[in-house]
């Protein structure tokens, strides 16, 4: 049987997350004993200040507390898969569709219809219910302003030799949303395994998750990073870091985040509140203060592109998962 991306990102870091899983320290750590009709655990993929947020406003709204933990995408699939013999989580929240898109076939959640699913964007939420995009990220690309004076190059040009060994990115294996890049891009332009690999003949450095890379390039240590989470390079530029992103005019990809009921939730009732929470337009205009796409379009932004000033490519999601594990393998062969 093929192996999901899920299952590869969880092969490489299962051993770490187990043991995470089994300890009993802090930082974040849920216990299941701890679970009761006025708690819920919640396992999201962040971002850290917006899930805090969240956290503290539904709390104080409905008197649910929340033990949560705070991981990537791979972190969170593999400490699921820990647990699965006795399951922790209420409900999930990962930063990529395909990742839901497994669970949903593997029958690890519920469906759900929330109360404010008419104000939110369909493209993001399963159409069953099974997961809702609350919000999104599109992938642009970041650059150092201390570096370089001004850019709208396309991928395709950091293949000139004027970029030789300036360009970074994140690692897939890391980075749920690179994942998504390099699917949404190959399978959309025909050409784009050429652009891939044409980036990887000019030196790009593939490495870290989306924090790392970004960091990289406020830093200095390199001018740009491609497949840039843009929230974090607009948070980044609103504390005074020296960044700017834009979307190549051909096109990129809106990576949307979704929370979903896992089908063994100890406190149903309360994980439906909290989808409905994620889903309001209280929790909308938390998102979009985070630089965030919110999943209601009708929410305000400051500071950021708009979901309709973003070219964006024409990337279909349906059976996504197995798709994208052919992708990262293709990708991973391509760096050997």
């Amino acid at each position: 049987m093929k192996k999901t991306v899920s299952t590869v990102i969880t092969g490489l870091i299962m051993s770490t997350l187990f043991l995470s899983a089994c300890s009993s320290g802090t930082g974040g750590q849920a216990d299941a004993s701890e679970t009761s009709e006025d708690t819920i655990t919640v396992y999201t993929a962040g971002p850290k200040g917006l899930a805090d947020e969240m956290t503290a406003k539904f709390e104080e709204e409905t008197g649910i507390k929340v033990e949560m933990f705070q991981g990537t995408t791979g972190k969170i699939l593999s400490r699921l898969e820990a647990e699965a013999n006795n399951p922790v989580a209420d409900v999930v929240v990962l930063a990529s569709i395909p990742s839901m898109e497994g669970l949903k076939a593997e029958d690890k959640l519920q469906p759900y219809e929330s109360e404010n699913d008419a104000s939110m964007n369909k493209d993001w939420s399963d159409p069953e219910h099974y997961y809702h995009g609350y919000s999104a990220s599109a992938l642009g690309v970041a650059y150092n302003t201390d570096n370089v004076s001004g850019l709208d190059a396309d991928w395709k040009e950091f293949s000139e030799d004027e970029w030789k060994g300036r360009v970074t990115m994140p690692d897939p294996t890391s980075s749920g949303s690179a994942v998504d890049f390099l699917y949404g891009l190959t399978s959309t332009e025909k050409d784009g395994w050429d652009t891939i690999q044409s980036l990887m003949d000019n030196d790009l450095l593939v490495a870290g998750a989306n924090k790392e890379s970004l960091e990289s390039v406020i830093t200095g240590s390199k001018d740009v990073v491609v497949s840039a989470v843009d929230y974090m390079a607009y948070k980044a530029k609103a504390d005074g870091e020296p960044i700017d992103i834009y979307y190549p005019e051909s096109g990129t990809v809106i990576s949307p985040r979704a929370a979903g009921i896992l089908k063994d939730a100890k406190n149903k009732e309360g994980a439906e509140e909290f989808i409905d929470f994620l889903t309001s337009d209280e929790a909308q205009e938390l998102v979009a203060n985070a630089y965030l796409l919110p999943g209601n379009e009708d929410i305000p932004l400051e500071d950021r592109a708009a979901l309709s000033e973003i070219p964006t490519l024409p990337v279909s999601w349906d059976g996504a998962e197995e798709k994208q594990e052919d992708t990262l393998d293709k990708f991973t062969e391509m760096m050997q």
